[in-house]
């Protein structure tokens, strides 16, 4: 899949450019494109978007590994710095690299804060519709970000590996923009909320942390009016997501909810190997489309 991957620039309705690759299969197929979202901090790099994408494009599916706003290679593409809330530039990419593909079938999956993207993606095709796009999938999916904030927040190691990972973005987007963006006063705080809260301050219109998760939540009846046939899949011991968020969703009849026992945040592995379970019901959700 690495070896075929080819890099992409996709630039939104808005002017917002987009990196990604495409992974096509050395001969011409009807199985579909799999279209694949990482969380916060993650990338198209990441390992479990690699050994994914590796998994289905083993099975005959094309691959696209797309990077949200500064994720990746992609603090140079654009000005404005990343927030969960924009929605509109992350659906208008995957309506692109969806109708390029002329009505074959594309599946979309995202892992933790790309979950609830790929989720938010399926309540907004109710309204405006990519029409081949028939499945989509999200795994250990972010509902409540104030809740999975102090989650973090009191996790000592999950603490340290997202504080490393987004100061390190945030240095990288002031190098590139210096005349733009000063995060001195922000790398020193030890815990994501209040960085969060300092961030928007300065360079936000949100009054707060809490008013600004609230933007990009899922919660209560939401996801009722889903059509897109979805699955989401989380585990009991997700030490980031609370499993209560899942059972006090109302979800549409097109959406089935996987809750396992044991699985953590972006786990399900199973067997010697540890190979990863949700890989086996992505293809058959998506083989029978």
């Amino acid at each position: 899949m690495v070896d075929a991957a080819r890099e992409a620039i996709l630039t939104t309705a808005e002017g917002v450019r987009l990196s990604g690759f495409m992974s096509r299969q050395p001969r011409h197929h009807n199985k579909g494109l799999a279209i694949l979202l990482h969380g916060w901090e993650g990338s198209s790099d990441s390992t479990y978007i690699r050994t994914t994408g590796r998994f289905l494009f083993n099975r005959g599916f094309d691959v696209f590994r797309l990077n949200l706003r500064d994720h990746g290679p992609s603090h140079h593409l654009n000005t404005g710095i990343f927030y969960a809330v924009l929605l509109d530039e992350v659906f208008d990419a995957v309506r692109q690299i969806s109708e390029a593909e002329h009505g074959k079938p594309v599946m979309l999956a995202g892992f933790s804060l790309g979950g609830n993207f790929v989720l938010r993606i399926a309540r907004r095709c109710a309204m405006q519709a990519i029409d081949n796009l028939r499945q989509i999938i999200s795994i250990s999916p972010v509902l409540d970000p104030d809740k999975a904030t102090d989650r973090i927040d009191n996790s000592r190691f999950i603490l340290k590996y997202f504080l490393k990972k987004w100061r390190r973005s945030l240095t990288i987007k002031q190098r590139l923009f210096p005349k733009r963006y000063d995060f001195s006063a922000i790398m020193d705080v030890d815990n994501i909320r209040e960085m969060t809260e300092r961030l928007l301050a300065r360079y936000s219109d949100y009054d707060s942390a809490t008013s600004y998760f609230r933007g990009y939540s899922l919660t209560n009846n939401d996801l009722q009016g889903v059509t897109v046939p979805t699955t989401i899949i989380t585990a009991e011991d997700d030490p980031i997501i609370p499993v209560e968020d899942f059972y006090n969703l109302h979800t549409s009849p097109a959406t089935r909810l996987i809750v396992q026992p044991y699985g953590g945040h972006n786990g399900f592995l199973e067997g010697w190997r540890l190979n990863g379970w949700y890989e086996r019901v992505m293809v058959e959700a998506f083989e029978n489309a």
